[in-house]
C-alpha cells in the first residue's frame, strides 16, 4: 500500500465517480436552465417584434397629447378674451342704459312741464297771470314784528346770561 501508483489511480477513480455523481445531480438543474434559456429566447424575439411599434405608438401618443394640450391652452385663452369682451360690453351697455334712462327721464320731465304750461295757458286764456304773482307768496294779514316784540316773545331757553344776570328763568 505504499505504492504511489495505487494511490494515484484510486484518487483518480474517486474524482471520476464524484464527477459522475455531480453530473447526475446537476442534470435536472441543467435541464431547467435550458428550458429557461429557451423561454428567454422566445421573450426576446417577442420583444424585438413588439417593442419598436409599441414605442412608436407611445411616442405618437405623447405628441398628440402635447398638441391637444396646446389646443386646450389656446381655447382657454380665447375663452378668457371672450369673457373679458363680454364683461366690457356689459359694462358699456349698463353705462348706455343709465344715459338713456337719464335722457328719457329728462325728456319726460320736459314733456310734463310743457304740458302743464300748455294746459295752464289754455285754461286761463282771458287774463294771463303775471310771472311776478306766481313767484310770490300771498300776503298775510299779520303785522310785522318789531325788535322789542322779538325779545319778549323769545322762549326762555334762548335768553343768554348777559340778558338775565340773576340766573332766573
Amino acid at each position: 500500500m505504499t505504492d504511489p501508483l495505487f494511490w494515484l489511480g484510486l484518487s483518480f477513480l474517486m474524482v471520476c465517480v464524484s464527477l459522475i455523481l455531480l453530473l447526475l445531480a446537476a442534470l435536472p438543474a441543467l435541464q431547467a436552465i435550458a428550458k429557461a434559456a429557451r423561454s428567454v429566447e422566445k421573450l426576446a424575439d417577442t420583444l424585438a417584434r413588439e417593442f419598436p411599434p409599441t414605442l412608436e405608438a407611445i411616442r405618437l401618443t405623447g405628441m398628440e397629447i402635447s398638441e391637444l394640450t396646446d389646443d386646450v391652452t389656446e381655447g382657454v385663452q380665447s375663452a378668457g378674451q371672450v369673457v373679458k369682451q363680454v364683461d366690457e360690453s356689459i359694462g358699456s351697455a349698463k353705462k348706455q342704459a343709465k344715459k338713456a334712462q337719464i335722457a328719457t327721464s329728462s325728456i319726460f320731465t320736459g314733456i310734463k312741464a310743457g304740458w302743464k304750461t300748455l294746459t295752464r295757458k289754455k285754461k286761463s286764456t282771458s287774463s294771463p297771470p303775471s310771472r311776478r304773482s306766481l313767484d310770490r307768496l300771498p300776503p298775510t294779514n299779520r303785522q310785522p314784528l318789531e325788535l322789542q316784540d322779538l325779545q319778549t316773545t323769545r322762549p326762555k331757553s334762548y335768553i343768554t346770561r348777559d340778558e338775565n344776570p340773576e340766573g332766573q328763568e
